[in-house]
């Protein structure tokens, strides 16, 4: 499995749930990825951690802190899943410019719903898919996580900041 496989899984996943939350994307990509050869789910498990290690940007952190009211470690995580289980359209461009996000539909209905956005499940769906496909876990060495690191001089409390950095998300939470 490649990556334009893995987000061709998550397309169909996304198609055959239309408005369906990331839970819900996450199980139909669980179901999906279990149909595969074993190989295939092991390629799957890197390819989510290598989109993981991409998303993990200062300024992806600064929009999930907006948009989620807060995003400790594990938040941060959970928002970023759910990005994943946006597509591979919405996650690019949230990648490229974070602040594409105040366009999303699903962000838009969040933030005036007062809800956070999350996706945690889709960061265990290989697991679960290669668990119910051969009755095992994963190896222990099925993926590697290399982060890199952060810009650490923006405070994500800081009101300006958030405007200089992110100015329409800013604009869609002050609306």
């Amino acid at each position: 499995m490649n990556r334009d496989q893995l987000w061709a899984v998550i397309d169909k996943a996304r198609e055959a749930l239309p408005n369906a939350d990331a839970d819900e994307i996450a199980a139909g990509v669980t179901d999906l990825l279990a149909a595969l050869p074993p190989a295939d789910i092991q390629d799957a498990v890197q390819l989510l951690w290598d989109l993981m290690a991409e998303s993990y940007r200062t300024d992806v952190w600064g929009a999930a802190y907006l948009i989620n009211g807060g995003a400790s470690d594990d938040g941060f995580d959970y928002f970023r899943g759910w990005l994943i289980c946006q597509g591979r359209t919405t996650f690019e461009a949230a990648v490229t410019d974070p602040d594409s996000l105040a366009t999303v539909p699903a962000v838009i209905a969040a933030v005036a719903q007062g809800e956070d956005l999350w996706g945690e499940d889709i960061l265990n769906a290989p697991h679960d898919a290669h668990l119910r496909r051969t009755g095992q876990d994963l190896p222990p060495d099925a993926f590697t996580i290399d982060y890199p690191d952060l810009d650490e001089g923006w405070d994500f409390d800081d009101d300006e900041a958030a405007r200089r950095h992110l100015p329409h998300l800013t604009r869609l939470l002050e609306s």
